[in-house]
């Protein structure tokens, strides 16, 4: 018994040390950036790794007047708008496809779990080509389809292995109270699916807010681009003020990370209890 408490004790050591270990290499990189956001030029070159002599919040706001603001509301824009189209949308098709018996219905799921196989690099030519063509290329409507469009294939997939085992008799119940599918859908089944709806929205505003790739294509206005590409705009050829590209990525970094801590109960239940079915 001694053996085994040693044992135990040792691992539990063993685990702590890691999980300590864990919480430094992830943590120290975000103090080290909010810290350099309160430095000057001269302070960060000297010693990049020093405390910095005084809270300077000029470098937060120089950030902010010279485009954060305006970067930072159109991510708002598109990103919000993008994960409700997305997650109704998806929570729509699982429905069908777990709720409702229609030929061809695995078929189905199978097309619509293939997208997940399509990079977007591949489709990003002709993506281009076509967005021109249709008058919609430097709009927020383009960032919005392509985020909908790409997104969707995961979120169904997650949100419908989570209503696989949902209790059909609830829904036959409602039936037979007079309740159309589009009730039973929003009343009965989507309220039961909260848990992987909050984590399908954390996880597509993760992407959305992100996304670099298509938001540095598709969009080459200062009131279209979102922040990963806007930040890049306050690094300049002939000279960057670092602790200002550090103030802003601060506040771009700051709205995703209070939105994972508001709901990570509810985004580790979902995962949990959606992809591990």
């Amino acid at each position: 018994m001694s053996r085994t408490g040693f044992l135990a004790v040792i691992g539990r050591v063993f685990l702590w040390s890691f999980l300590l270990a864990l919480v430094v290499v992830v943590a120290y990189p975000l103090l080290w950036m909010v810290m350099n956001g309160f430095k000057t030029n001269a302070e960060l070159f000297g010693n990049p790794f020093a405390l910095p002599l005084q809270l300077d919040w000029e470098n937060y706001a120089d950030a902010w007047n010279r485009g954060v603001s305006d970067y930072l509301m159109a991510s708002v824009l598109v990103t919000v708008t993008s994960t409700i189209v997305t997650v109704f949308i998806s929570a729509w098709a699982a429905f069908g496809l777990t709720r409702v018996r229609m030929p061809f219905g695995r078929t189905a799921s199978f097309v619509i779990l293939g997208g997940l196989m399509l990079a977007p690099a591949v489709a990003l030519v002709p993506l281009v080509r076509m967005f021109q063509a249709m008058g919609l290329y430097n709009t927020f409507w383009a960032l919005l389809i392509l985020y909908t469009a790409f997104r969707i294939p995961f979120t169904t997939f997650l949100i419908r292995a989570y209503m696989v085992d949902l209790p059909r008799e609830v829904d036959e119940a409602a039936e037979m109270d007079g309740a159309s599918r589009w009730t039973t859908f929003w009343r009965i089944t989507l309220p039961m699916c909260k848990p992987i709806i909050i984590s399908t929205v954390i996880l597509h505003v993760l992407f959305a807010w992100n996304e670099y790739l298509f938001a540095m294509v598709f969009t080459s206005g200062t009131g279209v681009q979102t922040l990963p590409v806007g930040l890049t705009s306050l690094m300049s050829k002939h000279g960057t003020d670092y602790p200002v590209v550090f103030a802003g990525m601060v506040m771009a970094a700051l709205p995703v990370i209070v939105l994972f801590f508001a709901s990570q109960r509810y985004f580790i239940k979902g995962l949990s209890e959606g992809i591990g079915k």
